[in-house]
């Protein structure tokens, strides 16, 4: 079976940064599409950026642009978002999660996901 395994959330203040990153193992890397998810307390699950199996391309949510980054290196089976600028809303579970290159549809459809990691906690102090 394939495993996510998030990691780099933490404590920050508004305003500052912090890297997560996502370690696949067991499945073929360079054949999945990599996304973020996050969970807010009380809130639903939410799209926060995706990047290609080839990682031509990039997908974002509005919130998130222009502060977040994501990219893969697939020599290491791993995908990064850094998150800069960071707000008290950023505060979440953030997962990563991954999908077949030719799994058809958005990249925010969250039921298009062959796998998922169990999360990582971010909070942001204001």
């Amino acid at each position: 079976q394939a495993q996510l395994v998030e990691s780099g959330g933490g404590l920050v203040q508004a305003g500052g940064s912090l890297r997560l990153s996502c370690a696949a193992s067991r499945l073929t890397f360079s054949a999945y599409t990599m996304s973020w998810f996050r969970r807010a307390p009380g809130k639903e699950r939410e799209f926060v950026a995706a990047i290609t199996w080839t990682g031509d391309s990039t997908y974002y949510a509005d919130s998130v642009k222009g502060r977040f980054t994501v990219s893969r290196d697939n020599t290491k089976n791993t995908v990064y978002l850094p998150m800069n600028s960071l707000k008290p809303e950023d505060s979440a579970v953030y997962y990563c999660a991954a999908r077949l290159r030719w799994n058809s549809g958005a990249p925010q459809a969250q039921d298009s996901y062959n796998y998922w990691g169990q999360g990582t906690q971010v909070t942001v102090s204001s």
